[in-house]
């Protein structure tokens, strides 16, 4: 009887342990989760509960009548089904996916490989300089980029200039959607590469320098050194931001596209977040343009578990969940 009392008795403890160690672990934390409620608080309030509003896209949305009052649509996915029989539908989609791949293409491995050639700069006054000239550029506004953008691309412009020293004749760059591809990418490019290279850099500098003298008393070369040293110890980093910017391929920059648009190109640069604005805020159909941004983060969201997915087969060390 006594060794059935001590089996129940410690059978009580290991199931009220898990309990009991979780509650333990939130009062020796609490500091930390005191320093993540402020945050935590603004993150409900501003993206979690503001969420209740893409109901409007299943609703004939009167702003008298509020969310909640307005009537719902019938059939359910009207809008969804007006949008795609819109004749402009799929070419909207094909402008946005080919501005989101272009960008990605070339804003993704840009600051990686400014990150580890700012690595291998030994002077460390020329390192820093370098990375403040970088980063200016991450602060000036879209707008002032859009004026620089159409006045270096005007027949009279910088860009200009550099064609006639190459022997190319002036173009009016502005003029059609010929080079708004490059101008667009090109500027995104000399915007993010210094910025995004941060956290690159972090990740570099928690290299153990050991394995740099190592590599020294092997003879190892600097491309040997970046290939089996600082590449493998950004890999998880550079892993987790390919699996957030799948996520924003269809989310193009819509200030700057809106400003780079005139009469000449609106119709080619037409994509989905310009189009969303079109209908929302000059013609005041938010039912309607609640809905086609809402497919729009659906199909984000479906990129991004499928981007993790793959990430997860080939490597799960370095998946997101």
């Amino acid at each position: 009887m006594g060794k059935k009392s001590k089996k129940a008795a410690s059978s009580s403890v290991i199931a009220a342990s898990p309990k009991t160690s979780f509650w333990k672990t939130l009062c020796k934390q609490r500091t930390l989760l005191l320093m993540l409620l402020p945050g935590l608080l603004l993150l409900i309030i501003f993206k979690y509960v503001p969420m209740y509003g893409i109901l409007i896209s299943f609703k004939n949305y009167k702003s008298s009548k509020g969310v909640w009052g307005s009537a719902w649509l019938d059939p359910l996915f009207k809008n969804f089904i007006t949008f795609f029989k819109n004749v402009n539908c799929w070419n909207i989609i094909w402008n946005t996916v080919k501005v989101g791949v272009m960008t990605m293409l070339f804003t993704f491995p840009a600051p990686i490989i400014f990150a580890l050639l700012l690595n291998e700069v030994r002077g460390k006054y020329m390192k820093k300089s370098i990375q403040t000239i970088s980063y200016i550029p991450h602060f000036i506004s879209i707008v002032v980029i859009c004026s620089m953008l159409n006045g270096f691309g005007s027949t009279t412009g910088l860009f200009n200039d550099i064609r006639e020293f190459f022997g190319m004749a002036r173009v009016d760059m502005n003029n059609g959607s010929t080079y708004f591809m490059l101008e667009y990418v090109g500027s995104a490019v000399w915007q993010t590469i210094g910025w995004g290279s941060i956290v690159y850099l972090s990740a570099l500098t928690n290299i153990d320098t050991s394995l740099y003298d190592v590599a020294n008393i092997d003879g190892a070369n600097r491309w040997q050194k970046v290939k089996n040293i600082a590449w493998p110890a950004i890999v998880p980093t550079t892993t987790v931001m390919l699996i957030m910017n799948v996520g924003q391929i269809l989310n193009a920059d819509f200030t700057k596209i809106l400003l780079m648009q005139n009469d000449t190109n609106r119709s080619q640069l037409d994509v989905i977040a310009t189009f969303v604005y079109q209908k929302g805020i000059v013609e005041g159909k938010f039912s309607y343009s609640t809905a086609v941004n809402l497919f729009s983060s659906i199909v984000c969201c479906i990129l991004v578990f499928g981007t993790n997915m793959i990430i997860r087969k080939t490597n799960p060390e370095n998946s997101l969940w």
